[in-house]
């Protein structure tokens, strides 16, 4: 009699604190989160809490996706398993749409976890952290952008954090396209397959023997990487690379020298049919590493037969240049095995079978942009198109 009386005590206390905390959200959408004192629930089951989540989630303007809340009161194994703190990440009405096929009962479960995940706290977790959702078999991932100040949900960014907060039940806001999980969503090695097209067939029998490639890491490496360059006006090489994944995902690290987007739109267009001649294989060269370079310092690249050369060195007040470019950006984006340079302009193709002195300013000023480029010598011109990725 008196733990029934105990545990009617926690109820009425949640109901009364989550009723005062709804009125208080209902005055003040976006407005600081709203903190409680945390009180002692440990042992207060799931089904006394879900009475309630419809409400705050309504009035916290997610009308869609509290409908899924009555799709978990349903499931008997989620109410007698799931008990104490747990953090919702909710999807906007907008975001619900964007998924016509997608069932809200399970969009809730695939987007809610166990355990108080605060946005301080989501901030401070390893890119492409792992969380287990109340959906069995379920996991979402954690990602951010290069500083951490924007923290994504399976790619869906956290507009709204903290939005509620008792002590018992966190909300944050999410808003972009939603998708169910996939049944590999927890697994790591069979994860990356899924966001990126799949690794090269199984060798035949009468292929000679080839040693396996350390991929769980550059796949690893590969998805950070190109999301980074997604967020950071490098779409177009995020593509490309998605595209090359299978050569790609062969490599122990690389260097890529990029365009971002707008350069590639307002007249850099033929980077895109020369992606490979700016790739640098097996070499991770951050930009303390190039500035060590000699002149005439010969790099080689994934397009077959073509390299790329250090035409300065960058001592002096003289910047670095390769192929006579000079570099827009070092380190723009870089990660373990993965480093990218931005570029002015792409590199021009020089024929490598004329000598010459790389610093010799003389002959004809063939591109030049605001100083971005050397004047090329002439007997270093070669005119090709390379017409592919």
């Amino acid at each position: 009699m008196v733990r029934f009386e105990q545990s009617a005590i926690l109820v009425l206390s949640l109901l009364v604190s989550t009723a005062m905390a709804i009125e208080e959200a209902s005055c003040r959408r976006g407005a600081p989160p709203i903190m409680f004192q945390q009180s002692d629930s440990e042992d207060l089951p799931f089904s006394a809490a879900t009475s309630v989540l419809a409400p705050i989630l309504i009035n916290l303007g997610f009308h869609e996706f509290a409908m899924g809340v009555q799709g978990v009161s349903s499931v008997p194994t989620l109410l007698n398993t799931w008990s104490g703190p747990s953090t919702i990440f909710a999807l906007t009405d907008s975001s619900m749409h964007s998924c016509p096929s997608c069932s809200t009962p399970r969009l809730f479960q695939e987007h809610t976890v166990s355990g108080l995940f605060s946005f301080q706290h989501l901030r401070s977790l390893a890119f492409g952290t792992k969380i287990e959702t109340i959906f069995p078999g379920r996991c979402i991932t954690v990602t951010s952008d290069s500083n951490s100040t924007k923290i994504f949900i399976e790619g869906v960014e956290i507009t709204h954090p903290d939005l509620f907060n008792n002590g018992f039940i966190l909300v944050h806001g999410l808003d972009g396209f939603a998708s169910q999980l996939s049944p590999f969503s927890c697994n790591v090695e069979r994860f990356a397959p899924l966001s990126f097209p799949p690794p090269p067939p199984h060798p035949q029998p009468s292929d000679p023997p080839e040693v396996p490639p350390a991929f769980s890491m550059i796949r690893l490496m590969l998805s950070d990487a190109m999301f980074r360059l997604r967020i950071s006006g490098f779409g177009i090489l995020a593509l490309a690379m998605r595209v090359k994944y299978a050569d790609l995902v062969q490599l122990q690290n690389m260097t890529v020298f990029a365009l971002d987007d707008a350069t590639i739109f307002s007249g850099g267009r033929e980077y895109i049919s020369n992606v490979r001649f700016h790739i640098v294989p097996n070499m991770l060269l951050m930009a303390d590493d190039l500035s060590k370079l000699p002149v005439k310092t010969v790099l080689p690249t994934l397009a077959h037969g073509q390299t790329l050369e250090v035409t300065n060195s960058g001592g002096g007040s003289s910047p670095m240049r390769i192929n006579y470019v000079r570099l827009k950006i070092p380190d723009a984006v870089h990660n373990l095995k993965i480093v990218v340079h931005s570029l002015f302009l792409p590199f021009p193709h020089l024929d490598p079978r004329v000598g010459g002195d790389s610093n010799n300013a003389a002959g004809p000023d063939v591109t030049e942009l605001n100083g971005e480029m050397d004047p090329i010598p002439t007997d270093k011109i070669e005119i090709e198109d390379y017409h592919r990725l």
